[in-house]
């Protein structure tokens, strides 16, 4: 069992920057990768940005690239998500999620936190 605890979230202005952390805690022995994934009013869960654990290499949505920068640290089994040059467009609830090497995809999610971005 996994559980994945997000933080920094808030209210902003377009512009602006914001970093989300996302704590791993429990059977985190083997994580794979890690990810950021946002959902917006009437809209579905999309992908944002990934790292995986060993090596780091990262992929991010067309959407962000340029602008986010996701990264971690191992020691603390924490993922961050450096937003800069935030938009209204950005607004959205933020997911972290984990896939071990026991899984076939993101198999635990975080409970999210709310980015606002006003205009």
């Amino acid at each position: 069992q996994v559980q994945l605890v997000e933080s920094g979230g808030g209210l902003v202005q377009a512009g602006d920057s914001l970093r989300l952390s996302c704590a791993a805690s429990g059977r985190t022995f083997n994580i794979y990768r890690m990810g950021w994934f946002r959902q917006a009013p009437g809209k579905e869960r999309e992908f944002v940005a990934q790292i995986k654990w060993t090596g780091g290499t990262t992929s991010y949505a067309d959407s962000v690239k340029g602008r986010f920068t996701i990264s971690r640290e191992n020691a603390k089994n924490t993922v961050y998500l450096q937003m800069n040059s935030l938009k209204p467009e950005d607004t959205a609830v933020y997911y972290c999620a984990l896939e071990t090497f026991l899984d076939s995809s993101f198999a635990s999610w975080g409970q999210g936190t709310q980015v606002t971005v006003s205009s």
